[in-house]
Formats: C-alpha cells, sequence, structure tokens
C-alpha cells in the first residue's frame, strides 16, 4: 500500500457520490485499505479483500448495524432486524423468512410482475417520453412488496414514502436514525398487521402471524406483534428502495449503450445477464458497514478491535483483478460472482425477486419502448449515503 498516497473518499461527499469510481479505482491501487481520518472508518475495496470479509462475521459483525452512522451511533437494534443481527438470533429470523423468499416462490410471481408493469407503461406509451423512476421503479416494486405483505393498494404509496423518507439524507450529510423512526418500530405497519390478525389470508403477513419456530434459547413460539412489525418494516424498506434504484440504472446504462441496448431489443434472451451487469457495475447500495470485533492485520496494519470496516461493493464490483476492464459495461460478460447480493451468511434474502423484477420490467419497457435517450437537464440522483440512484431519470422516446 502507498502510506503517501492522497487519494480521499467520503461516503457523504455529494461530489464524490456523482461518479465515486474514479476515487475507486485510485483506493483500490494506492490505498487498498483505506482510513478515513474524519469519519473514523477503515474501508476495503478490492474484490477479493471485500468477499472475504462478507464471509467473515466473527470478525466483522452485523449486530451494531450495517451502516457507518448507525454504528457510530452505538443504538441496540430491535430483534428482527436480521440484516443487522448476528448467530445465533440471525440463524433463526433468516430461517423464517428463507421460507417465503424461495426462488420457485419468487418465479411464480411473474404474471403478477408483468401485470404492474403493464400497469406503469401503457399510460405513456403514446407520450413523448416517460420517467423510469417515477412511472416504473417507485411503482412496480411497491406494489409487489405490498402484494407480498398484504398491504391495500390505497396504502402502500404511505407506506412507502414513510420507509424511503428514514433513508434520506441531506447532501453532505449522514442519515439521521431515530429509536423512534418507521425504520426502527414498524410503526407505520402497526394496523395493517392488528387487521390481518382478525382476517388471515395467502400473504407474508399471515404466515409470519402463524410461523412457529424454535427461537435462540430453544422455546418453540411464535413472534411476537413487535418482532413482526420489525420484520415486515425490513421486508418493505429493502424490497422498494434498491429495486427502484435498480430500474433507474437500467434506464441509464441502456441508454449511454445503444448498441448493447438494439442487441437486447433483437434477442431477449439476453435480457438476465444485462440484469447481471447492472447490478454489477452499478449496484443500487455501493458499500456496507460492519464493527470490528477483533483486530485484524491487513496490508501491514493492524485494524483495531471496535472499528468501523466499510466494504466498498462498488469498488470491488469493478476489480480488474476480478473482472478485465471492469470498468466496461458489458451485457455479454460472464459475470459469475459478484457483491451487489453481498456474501456470506447475510447474502439477500430477496435476491431472486428483485432479478425477476429487474428483468421483467427491462423486457416490458423494451417492448414498448425500443429506443430512448435521457433528458439530462432533468435527471437528478438521490440524496442518500445508504444507496445511489436515480431520484427522476425522465427519458424522451421517439
Amino acid at each position: 500500500m502507498t502510506e503517501t498516497s492522497d487519494v480521499y473518499y467520503d461516503p457523504y461527499d455529494v461530489d464524490i457520490n456523482a461518479d465515486p469510481y474514479a476515487a475507486f479505482g485510485r483506493l483500490r491501487e494506492e490505498a487498498p485499505l483505506y482510513y478515513n481520518e474524519k469519519h473514523d472508518f477503515y474501508a476495503l475495496s478490492r474484490f477479493e479483500d471485500v468477499e472475504r470479509g462478507l464471509r467473515d462475521p466473527q470478525t466483522y459483525i452485523s449486530g451494531r448495524g450495517g451502516i457507518l452512522e448507525l454504528i457510530k451511533a452505538n443504538i441496540e437494534m430491535p430483534p428482527g432486524v436480521l440484516i443487522f443481527e448476528d448467530p445465533p438470533l440471525h440463524t433463526v429470523h433468516r430461517g423464517l423468512l428463507s421460507r417465503v423468499f424461495t426462488p420457485r416462490k419468487m418465479n411464480a410471481l411473474e404474471p403478477k410482475v408483468r401485470e404492474f408493469c403493464a400497469r406503469c407503461l401503457d399510460p405513456v406509451v403514446d407520450a413523448d417520453g416517460f420517467d423510469f423512476v417515477a412511472d416504473l421503479g417507485a411503482q412496480m416494486p411497491m406494489w409487489v412488496i405490498g402484494m407480498l405483505l398484504g398491504i391495500p393498494e390505497e396504502g402502500q404509496e404511505e407506506v412507502r414514502d414513510r420507509v424511503d423518507s428514514d433513508l434520506r439524507t441531506k447532501p453532505g450529510e449522514p442519515m439521521r436514525y431515530s429509536e423512534t423512526s418507521s425504520f426502527a418500530t414498524g410503526d407505520v405497519f402497526a394496523d395493517y398487521i392488528d387487521w390481518r390478525v382478525a382476517h388471515p389470508s395467502d400473504d407474508l403477513m399471515t404466515e409470519l402471524l402463524n410461523a412457529e419456530f424454535e427461537d435462540e434459547t430453544g422455546t418453540t413460539r411464535r413472534l411476537t406483534r413487535d418482532e413482526i412489525l420489525t420484520y415486515v418494516n425490513v421486508v418493505a424498506g429493502a424490497g422498494n428502495e434498491t429495486t427502484t434504484r435498480l430500474i433507474g440504472w437500467t434506464g441509464k446504462l441502456l441508454a449511454d449503450h445503444p448498441d448493447q441496448r438494439r442487441q437486447l431489443v433483437e434477442d431477449r434472451s439476453l435480457i438476465p445477464n444485462a440484469i447481471e451487469e447492472i447490478l454489477r457495475y452499478e449496484p443500487p447500495a455501493p458499500h456496507t458497514a460492519r464493527y470490528v470485533a477483533r483486530s485484524v492485520d491487513l496490508y501491514g496494519r493492524t485494524v483495531p478491535a471496535g472499528s468501523v470496516m466499510m466494504f466498498l461493493i462498488g469498488a470491488a464490483n469493478r476489480d480488474d483483478r476480478h473482472y478485465a476492464d471492469g470498468d466496461r459495461f458489458d451485457i455479454h460478460r460472464s459475470i459469475g460472482q459478484q457483491l451487489t447480493f453481498g456474501y456470506g451468511i447475510h447474502y439477500c434474502l430477496g435476491a431472486a425477486l428483485a432479478r425477476l423484477e429487474g428483468r421483467i420490467a427491462l423486457d416490458e419497457v423494451l417492448r414498448r419502448f425500443p429506443e430512448w435517450e435521457v433528458d439530462v437537464d432533468n435527471a437528478r440522483l438521490a440524496s442518500t449515503s445508504t444507496v445511489r440512484g436515480w431520484e427522476r431519470l425522465p427519458v424522451l422516446t421517439p
């Protein structure tokens, strides 16, 4: 590692986040173990290091949070936030949700996902363009998650907006977390859960209400109301925000690479791999953080216990050591293992659903709009330190 490197990375810096890949490239080459003194965190950026770290939950624990500012806040996470849990509790809670989010069950949703896409896109077919986020990305995933959870459509926008608001940050500022926020309490879902107790249905909420399991103490029981509130909140947040960003990046990258877009129009069998490449090239969550539970030696330095380690997934996914010419977008690339959905025990349970939604959304867009270009003057990146993507992505169609 070059100790004298002046490379700087700050997850809250608006200018860096507008296009972080130059900084990511320098980090990989000049400071593969990077320390930010201002915010007091370490960062790893090479694919091999990030992959190794994500599959080492003994050294890099999740129970203190997976976001830099949450770890720094030293907040006790409510039970059920499985993305911020460690074994054995994480093992129990993940096992419950894994019964629902199987690839088979997710793929069975394809007809409904296509129906939702049609509802979004058919009204704008005769217009001069549409917005990949407002007209599609912010709508279809919300309907899908709402359907899975059993939330009536008239309440879905409120749920989406309240959950998303907890992830929003002012430009250049950390996310503000409160133990009374809807992210922490899940109270936005309270009325729906209470209603579902008396009116069971074929949905995730009913399944969670009725599920019996053996908890970390060996006791066979059902989830408490508070645990269900937290569970549902986690699913709703993860299912909406990141898929919205995936759809936005799909519109942007295929506008930037019209030759590859034309290949997709001519051969729809290329779509699944195109979605994988979009996820690799522009991961909706470009970094994740962990609390360092025990000291670890890396690149001739000791990262002390009690530190925060950021795994820069966006940097790792473009590492030339793992992907030839990693900064090149190529829908034909042989991708194999990528890190967008994480790795190890915290691999994203919703990965199959996100891939399904991304694939169908792209297919339905191409069916109606084989060509588009971004209305650059009116496009805007979202202001958040947790995910990276488009707040608005209007496109013009011939």
